[in-house]
This record gives structure tokens, C-alpha cells and sequence, in this order.
């Protein structure tokens, strides 16, 4: 389990090792290297999701490892409570930012292996504290330079960290 520990509260995850091995794996050394401490969940669209772990509390971006390969193939949905990793057009240009979608966000599932139809990689579920997600989807929202539906008021995770189960 990883506790997301947010100003907001603490998010308790559950990561899919058997379904998602290599992105559960890049999540959790993330996690361990201490990467996620102190970033904003810096995009938040109530009815969507709530995305964060790419920048520091001054929103400059953190340095990431090397992209990973895409497992959004792996038969999980991106269901609301479901962790999912954040991309570009490239399928598989996932590293450390993810996301948690506050809606069952079908259009966003594997469809197939074109650039179309990959889909985003679903790697964990809320287990614990889905009440403090719903408080984060509903902050108002701004622009950030050029960034849009960034909390007004930061949303940080102080801290992330291993639990055990």
C-alpha cells in the first residue's frame, strides 16, 4: 500500500503489481526515491480526475526517470477510485505524473495498440480516503501560466510513502 499524505488528508492506494507490473513498479520507486514529496496535484476537473506528481509547490517541473512502457492493455478500466498514469500523444511516454479519475472515464481505456487506441494505464485503486479525492475535485480553479484547471489553492502531497498492508 502507499499513503499519499495531502494537506487534504491521507489517500491510501493499493497498486495492481500482478496486472500492471512494470508501471506499479516505476510508481512505487518513485515513491521510495521520494519524488512525490512536496508536488501539487496541479490539474483538477471535478467529473474527471485529479492529476498530480510532475511539479514542486513554485510549479516548476521535477525531473523525472525515463518514460515507461504503456500496460493499459492489461484489462483494467479507468473506473472512478482507479490510479492511472499521465501521458502525452505518445503511448508510451508515461513517468511520474498520474492521475485519480473522480468518474468512470471509458474513452480513456485500451482500445488497441495504435496511437488512438492504447489508452492510459490503470495501476491502482483508492482504498482508503476517496472522501479527501472528492475534496480535491472540487476546489476552484485557475490558470497557471500556461496551465489551465489548476487549484486555486494548493493541493500538495506532503509526503508519499510505503505502508504495509
Amino acid at each position: 500500500m502507499i499513503v499519499l499524505q495531502t494537506n487534504f488528508g491521507d489517500i491510501v492506494v493499493r497498486l495492481e503489481h500482478d496486472k500492471a507490473p512494470k508501471t506499479a513498479a516505476n510508481f512505487e520507486q518513485y515513491v521510495t526515491d521520494g519524488h512525490y514529496d512536496g508536488t501539487l496535484f496541479h490539474r483538477v476537473i471535478d467529473g474527471f480526475m485529479v492529476q498530480g506528481g510532475g511539479f514542486d509547490t513554485d510549479f516548476n517541473q521535477k525531473p523525472t526517470r525515463d518514460p515507461i512502457e504503456n500496460e493499459a492493455d492489461n484489462g483494467l478500466k479507468n473506473l472512478t477510485g482507479t490510479l492511472a498514469m499521465a501521458r502525452t500523444q505518445d503511448p508510451h511516454s508515461a513517468s511520474a505524473q498520474f492521475f485519480i479519475n473522480v468518474a468512470d472515464n471509458d474513452f480513456l481505456n485500451h482500445s488497441g495498440k495504435s496511437i488512438q487506441g492504447w489508452g492510459y494505464c490503470v495501476f491502482g485503486e483508492v482504498v482508503e480516503g476517496m472522501e479527501v479525492v472528492e475534496r480535491i475535485k472540487e476546489v476552484p480553479t485557475t490558470r497557471r501560466g500556461m496551465h489551465a484547471d489548476v487549484p486555486a489553492e494548493d493541493v500538495v502531497i506532503q509526503r508519499a510513502y510505503l505502508k504495509d498492508a
